[in-house]
């Protein structure tokens, strides 16, 4: 009866959708368990490139069912929107297949304004976020006055209730941001097309999850973002208005933590991030041209909700060992080996310089995070191209060497290695 929990070891965006897709069709059950479409996943099944937001991965395997917890937050036209795509291209999303807790929030035009006026008004003080509506969503949820997804199954109680909420909302944004007022009516009407799509797809999701661990099946845990993006874990306040850790896989699936039998953090074989704050080990120029790739690639360094061009750097072991600690972190899967390929040297950041003292530990105190200089060790590199490699002895003895090394400078055993964006390009080294 496991529940095996996928988590980002970075800042996000390491290619947790493209391991979900390879150990989906062990489970019985893929479950997001946090953040919204702010998050972005790609998976690629031979020359078929799909792109999710709010949809697990495992939703490309047939048979395997889908669940939207009830730790995220969810844009009703978002949803719907990626519905469609992927129906049109074949997939099932049945309620049958996709499932929506009734617990999970909604995000309403009211959070997406407040969230775009927000950040404008924040000026050079702004975080970065994508302005989806995630931040304002999750500070109704704690201050207790969030639309849960369960008022989609009663249409009368979603129109008065949506009603009051945009009026509210608009006081903030006419008073205290000078923005145009929402048309309350027309977000109403517009939502009960939405409520009368999504209402079967509603279930108790945590029930759900109990059920089929009580079978003996396994569930997946999808994360979204990464460990240095945990509003509690990461680079405070440049992070995500949710946790996206292994801790708040079990809050946001209502889950305890006696079910879990792996945690795998998903790492890429270097560093990225989107967004303000500080990162040590980033680059510019040619370097980081090199790692970023042009954007013609969909495995190329560019945001697949946004589409901006991603801060890249050498890997950074501290930040590893912070992911190892923080989530109990059983393995690691490294992506984007075959990024790496053609360079002669390899740069690894294993440790920190702060006013003259070496710091082997990742600060979250923004204000010692950007007083840090990496110290790197220099590995040496590979020319071969490994994106043809299936097993461990199929990679030079450099790569074999690089891999080995994040193993036992993060502290956990290296369980994948992926050497391309395809489904059949891993390396199993468990």
């Amino acid at each position: 009866m496991p529940l095996n929990i996928i988590v980002g070891a970075q800042w996000g965006d390491e290619g947790k959708g493209h391991i979900t897709d390879r150990l989906a069709h062990e489970a019985a059950i893929v479950a997001r368990y946090s953040g919204g479409d702010n998050a972005g996943h790609t998976v690629t099944i031979a020359e078929q490139i799909f792109k999710l937001h709010l949809i697990p991965s495992g939703i490309i395997h047939p048979g395997v069912v889908c669940l939207i917890g009830n730790g995220t937050v969810v844009n009703p036209a978002v949803l719907l929107r990626e519905m469609d795509a992927l129906a049109a291209r074949g997939v099932d999303i049945g309620p049958a297949r996709l499932k929506l807790s009734g617990g999970a929030h909604l995000i309403t035009p009211a959070h997406i304004a407040l969230d775009r006026a927000h950040e404008r008004a924040r000026g050079k003080e702004a975080i970065g976020t994508t302005m989806r509506g995630i931040g304002p969503t999750y500070t109704d949820k704690a201050r207790r006055e969030g639309l849960r997804a369960e008022l989609l199954a009663d249409p009368n109680r979603l129109a008065e209730v949506l009603r009051h909420h945009v009026a509210a909302r608009n006081e903030a944004l006419v008073g205290g941001y000078g923005e145009e007022p929402l048309d309350g009516e027309a977000a109403v009407a517009e939502w009960l097309d939405y409520a009368a799509r999504l209402a079967p797809h509603l279930v108790d999701g945590p029930l759900l999850i109990d059920e089929a661990l009580g079978r003996g099946e396994m569930v997946l845990a999808e994360g979204a973002q990464g460990t240095l993006l945990d509003i509690d874990h990461g680079t405070y306040p440049f992070v995500t208005s949710s946790s996206p850790t292994a801790g708040g896989a079990l809050t946001g699936l209502g889950v305890g933590p006696r079910m879990v039998e792996r945690v795998i953090g998903v790492a890429k074989a270097f560093t990225t991030r989107v967004g303000s704050g500080p990162f040590p080990t980033e680059l510019d120029g040619a370097a980081a041209a090199r790692l970023r790739g042009t954007g013609q690639n969909p495995w190329d360094e560019f945001g697949t909700t946004t589409g901006r061009p991603r801060r890249v750097g050498w890997l950074d072991l501290p930040i590893l060992r912070h992911a190892r600690r923080v989530n109990s972190l059983s393995e690691l899967v490294l992506t984007k080996l075959d990024i790496l390929s053609g360079l002669a040297e390899i740069p690894v950041c294993v440790a920190y310089e702060v006013a003259g003292r070496r710091v082997e530990s990742f600060p979250t105190d923004l204000h010692v995070l950007a007083q840090c200089r990496p110290i790197y060790e220099t590995l040496p590199g590979w020319a071969e191209d490994v994106t043809w490699a299936r097993r461990p002895a199929d990679l030079p003895a450099a790569a074999r060497r690089y891999v080995d090394f994040v193993a036992a400078g993060a502290g956990a055993p290296v369980s994948f290695v992926s050497v391309g964006p395809g489904r059949e390009q891993f390396i199993e080294l468990r």
